[in-house]
């Protein structure tokens, strides 16, 4: 659910001394000093395409991270705004959950307009077929990986016309690369941020491993982000709201033996990659890729871990308006 607040002027230093216009002409920003450097893994795949390269922020291990300063009151503040368990936003039911597609190199390029967002979208024409899945709901994400290039198309609240696509807004991230949107910019998610690589994946789970960190929506947000998003979407100026970007850790004392099958999976890489607030939405819902192979009664274990199971990582300061 997408929220747009205007950006004013970012005062943090020659970092944010980029304008957020966008007719202005910006170098790209890497989020690398702000990543959490700890034996980066070999990273997620999407077809044949590396899903950004094993130092960025989504594909950090942050299990001896530092903790944030206030930790404890960030999450107090999220129990006190919300639900206060986990929720996969997937499963069994094909409707629920975000569906991508890999297309090939050679996939036609169509034309992509905007009717709500386009000063801060990449203009088309993107490689996304006309019968790509629309995600159900009312965000209505369409999500395409091109092979070969290896770069990634996303969309919000996209509607198909006769040759092409109408979208409120929409990104092209290049899955080779650090670089992100520019600042005060947003892209198919409130963030920012790209949704696909945070996304739960079957596969990954069979494998019996995810090595990326989790896309998490909460209720009530801040006014700011924290570095690999660059969007904020609320006024909330409640210090101890989570900004867009926030990365929170499962506590490593936190038992996952109780947990089995595909919930001790991804209770795991919550342990070690965390979650990414990358949207508002409910409290603690994150998302998945939907797959007729997911087990309810796997999944619905993560629904009895608390939010206080969770803990704050400090993984850089947070950029307001």
């Amino acid at each position: 659910m997408k929220v747009r607040v205007a950006l004013g002027v970012v005062a943090a230093g020659a970092l944010l001394a980029a304008s957020a216009r966008a007719d202005t002409v910006q170098a790209p920003v890497t989020a690398t000093a702000y990543a959490v450097r700890l034996n980066p893994p070999a990273g997620a795949y999407t077809g044949s395409c590396r899903v950004f390269p094993t130092d960025n922020a989504w594909n950090m291990n942050v299990r001896n991270a530092p903790l944030r300063a206030r930790s404890n009151e960030t999450i107090a503040y999220i129990q006190a705004h919300g639900a206060d368990f986990l929720h996969p936003d997937f499963g069994e039911n094909q409707t629920y959950g975000l569906p991508y597609v890999v297309v090939p190199q050679s996939q036609p390029l169509v034309p992509i307009s905007y009717d709500a967002y386009g000063d801060e979208s990449d203009p088309g024409p993107f490689p996304i077929p006309l019968n790509a899945p629309i995600e159900a709901g009312s965000d209505q994400h369409v999500l395409v990986v091109r092979e070969g290039t290896c770069d990634l198309f996303e969309l919000y609240r996209a509607r198909r016309t006769t040759n092409g696509w109408v979208a409120e807004s929409g990104a092209r991230f290049d899955l080779t690369s650090n670089a992100l949107r520019p600042l005060g910019w947003t892209s198919a998610d409130a963030a920012g941020l790209p949704i696909t690589p945070g996304l739960v994946r079957y596969e990954e789970v069979a494998a019996g491993h995810i090595d990326h960190a989790i896309r998490v929506t909460f209720d009530t947000t801040q006014r700011g982000f924290i570095l690999p998003a660059t969007h904020l979407a609320s006024s909330t100026t409640n210090i101890d709201a989570p900004p867009m970007g926030l990365r929170l850790r499962l506590k490593a004392s936190y038992d996952i033996t109780r947990l089995t099958g595909q919930a001790r999976v991804i209770a795991e890489a919550m342990q070690n990659y965390g979650l990414i607030v990358a949207d508002n939405g409910s409290n603690w819902f994150f998302q998945g890729a939907p797959s007729p192979y997911w087990n309810d009664d796997e999944l619905n274990q993560l629904k009895g871990v608390p939010g206080t199971a969770f803990e704050v990582v400090d993984t850089g300061p947070v950029l307001t308006g």
